[in-house]
Parts: C-alpha cells; structure tokens; sequence
C-alpha cells in the first residue's frame, strides 16, 4: 500500500505494484510475438535476454525501494548493473555520440541511462502521468520502426509496452485504484531508454531527444533547482513542475491532459525529423520542441490564477 506523506498526490491508502502486470504483459507478450518474426528479424540470440533480465533486476530494485526505501547505495548500485547489462548488448556498430570514442560513448550511456530511468520513476507521481508519457512514446517508437529505424524486435516491444499501459490506464485513471510502483516505473524507464538509444543509434538522434523532452526538462531542470538550494536530491519530494501545478489549482486530469497533448506534438516532431531529415527541418523541430515544453512548464509554475 502507498500511504499518503506530505510529497503525495494521493489522498488515501492505495495499493501499489500494477507494474508487475505491465512488465510481465510486456517482456511475455514480446516473446510470444518474437515467434512469428521472420528468421532474419528476430532478436539476436543473447541480446534481449540479457534486456529482460536487466528489467527483472531492475524490478527487483523497484520492490526494494517500494518495501525499503531506505537503502538508497545498494539500490543505485543495481540499477547500475542493469544499465550497464542493457548498453553492453548495444550493436557494436551503433553509434550515439560518434564524436567519442566508443567506450567512451558508452560510459556516456551508462550515465545517461542511469539518469533517465530514475527520471521515469521521478515523474511517476500522479494519476496517467507515466500512461500520457509512455503511450505517445511507444506508439511513436513504433512508427518509426516501420520506417526502418529500429530493429523488428524493438518494434515489437514497443507495440507490447504501449498496450500494457493502455490496460494499466483503467485502474490508474483518477481518482487511481492502483499505482504503478517503483517496481512498474523503474523497469518502465529501462525499457524506454533503451529503445530511445537503439533509435538514436539508427540515425534517430534528434527524435530520441524530441520523444522525451518533457521528462527530461521537467526532472533535470528540478533537480539542478533543488541542488542549487542545497536540497537532498535523492529525497522525494513535490517540487516537480507537475506537482507544483496541483499545489496551484490545476486538477489532475488537466495536468495530465496538457502532458499528454505536449507529448503528441513532440512525438510529430520526432517523426518530421526522422522522414523530412535535414539540418534547417530539424533545427525547426527542435526549436519547436524547447518552446512547446518550456510554455507548459511556465504554465504548471504559475497555477491557474
């Protein structure tokens, strides 16, 4: 049971954990899928095993923070093993950051993924919250897999994730009767970092940044906000853009409609720059991006009035 504190957006005890549902329905339904892949498409033999069992570590991690959530070194320990487990199965000839040196590009990525999977669980503090996040970004995911941009395996999981969520959405609908838990939204982070790194890595760079943006601006800007002020950055707390806009009159459902409406936009931009590709279009989009986030995220500072 999640029980209300003073950081909570929820007002009663409410069981947590729905993200067991969601990661199983996932990793087993891709699995299933993965059978009626062409022989050529499949997965490599090693490659989303080693993934599945990073998400199951991670899980792990999600359970122990959910029971213990005092054990903050052991847990970020694990979470690193699982980033590091997931980068290590990279295409050796995928390349992010080519301006690097390769294992420097991926310690890059380790970091990055270790960050963005927090983030994911960061943000994961309000009804549909990760539903409006994860949904556009699988669906867009997808798309551009179709368009050869990520591997038929990563297309399959994409289309898994994006319709365990859409089931998750009924019991998370406000006023929630289930929450994800950090065993839902860690592993959840895992899975989306990695699918944004393979479709960055496919020449997909300014759409992997596009997909996500308002998770990033909003966490990141948060966090350098709360370091600044010689806050604990590892204490949760409700000073996210999100929550703050609850705490100002903004209801749940129009925090999370807005979210949702931002991240349709930026899964369109993502798309143009990946089938209209060209330096002037994606400079646009980009530019486009930035302003649309950064609007909303002056919309949730200020509150309704």
């Amino acid at each position: 049971m999640a029980r209300p504190n003073a950081r909570s957006s929820h007002e009663v005890p409410t069981p947590q954990g729905g993200g067991i549902a969601v990661i199983l329905a996932t990793i087993g339904i891709s699995y299933a899928a993965f059978c009626y892949l062409p022989t050529d498409a499949a997965a490599p033999p090693l490659e989303f095993p080693i993934v599945t069992a990073a998400v199951a570590l991670i899980a792990a991690v999600g359970v122990l923070a959910d029971t213990h959530p005092e054990n903050i070194w052991l847990r970020l320990l694990l979470q690193t093993l699982a980033v590091v487990a997931v980068i290590s199965v990279l295409p050796h000839d995928s390349r992010v950051l080519p301006i690097l040196p390769l294992p420097a590009e991926r310690i890059a990525l380790v970091i990055g993924g270790l960050w963005f999977v927090n983030l994911v669980n960061f943000m994961d503090g309000l009804d549909l919250m990760t539903v409006a996040e994860a949904v556009p970004i699988t669906a867009a995911l997808a798309v551009l897999g179709l368009f050869g941009f990520l591997p038929p395996p990563a297309i399959v999981v994409s289309l898994a994730l994006c319709g365990a969520m859409i089931g998750f959405a009924y019991f998370n609908r406000p006023v929630a009767k289930l929450f994800l838990g950090d065993v839902g939204s860690l592993p959840i982070g895992l899975l989306l970092g990695w699918l944004l790194v393979l479709l960055a890595g496919n020449g997909g760079r300014a759409a992997a940044i596009l997909l996500p943006l308002y998770y990033l601006a909003d966490s990141t800007l948060t966090l350098i906000r709360r370091a600044f002020y010689g806050e604990r950055i590892w204490q949760a707390h409700r000073s996210h853009f999100y929550q703050r806009a609850t705490d100002r009159d903004f209801s749940v459902s129009q925090v999370v409609r807005r979210v949702f409406v931002v991240n349709l936009v930026l899964c369109s931009l993502a798309i143009t720059t990946v089938l209209l590709p060209g330096l002037l279009i994606t400079i646009a989009a980009l530019v486009g991006g930035v302003t649309l986030v950064g609007g909303l995220l002056v919309t949730f500072g200020r509150g309704t009035r």
